[in-house]
């Protein structure tokens, strides 16, 4: 079973965890047999299930940036799909630390279309020989502790071209690090995408995707006793720097993509206040993951 992510002291669940991988196993053989349709079709994408481990707070649903394309709910997480650049101007959802604590189950290999997009996504093979790998919005080491959601990871409207030296670089830095903010918070409220101004190119044959300048996360940790938020705006390059000379506040985000994150999710004092200041010694960025990309993963 491939390792996704930190493991945070996970205990022995006997026959839930058996459970898990027998119900994993059927939702493999039937993607194989029915691919997009069956999970289109028969898995109600918007109603919570009685998994007690999914952990997702449905609530956040109302609290979605503002959107410039078409928004599609999958069952745990949300996206804005701007058709002009062919991927999501946004994904958002809700982590937390029993989505951390669960088994991993085994990861997709499969990279589809996303069947609920209208206007259709882009298709795996714009990517091909293009020298960007397909990089995921929402992680595919998030969305480890549930098949559905590691099934619905692999949906090309997630995805956004990187390269590999950012991909398996900074950006697996960055994502390693928010699980352990995750963690050590109990919940965020992660919100990723592309800067699409400025373009570098396109890539595509049948779709023309918009290869980005540079890419964000903003995050919000919005539970008491206090609540906080940062971001990140990652340029498209292979980095040596540190995570913390990429934090910026909030506001610096909305301003470049045009965005409104959190109008309707906290008042205006709160929102003021989130999003025109950061505090970097309140997120510990991990120097062993540091040195590990400085000298290892940006060249794998």
């Amino acid at each position: 079973m491939a390792q996704f992510r930190q493991n945070h002291g996970r205990e022995n669940k006997g026959l839930q965890t058996t459970f898990r991988m027998v119900v994993g196993l059927i939702f493999a053989v039937l993607a194989l047999v029915g691919g997009g349709y069956y999970f289109k079709n028969q898995i109600d994408f918007t109603t919570p299930d009685a998994n007690p481990v999914s952990g997702e707070d449905y609530s956040l649903r109302t609290f979605l940036p503002t959107s410039t394309g078409e928004i599609v709910h999958h069952k745990y997480y949300s996206l804005s799909y701007k058709e002009s650049a062919e991927q999501a101007e946004w994904v958002a959802y809700h982590m937390d630390r029993t989505m951390l604590n669960a088994e991993n189950v085994q990861r997709q290999r499969d990279f589809m279309e996303d069947p609920l997009v209208q206007s259709q996504s882009a298709h795996h093979r714009d990517y091909s020989n293009s020298g960007y790998t397909r990089g995921h919005m929402a992680p595919a080491g998030d969305m480890a502790f549930d098949s559905v959601a590691m099934y619905e990871s692999f949906y090309m409207s997630n995805m956004s071209p990187q390269l590999r030296q950012v991909n398996n670089g900074i950006w697996k830095e960055l994502e390693e690090n928010i699980r352990d903010w995750t963690y050590k918070a109990e919940n965020l409220y992660i919100i990723t995408g592309p800067i699409l101004t400025n373009p570098i190119k396109t890539i595509g044959k049948s779709s023309k995707v918009t290869v980005p300048s540079a890419f964000y996360k903003v995050l919000l940790d919005y539970t008491q006793p206090e609540k906080k938020g940062i971001a990140f705006i990652i340029p498209h390059e292979m980095s040596e720097r540190r995570l913390q000379e990429y934090m910026v506040p909030i506001d610096e985000v909305e301003r470049q993509t045009g965005l409104d994150f959190f109008g309707n999710m906290i008042n205006d004092i709160e929102e003021e206040k989130l999003e025109s200041t950061i505090d970097k010694s309140k997120w510990n960025v991990s120097e062993k993951r540091y040195q590990l990309r400085i000298s290892k993963w940006n060249y794998e």
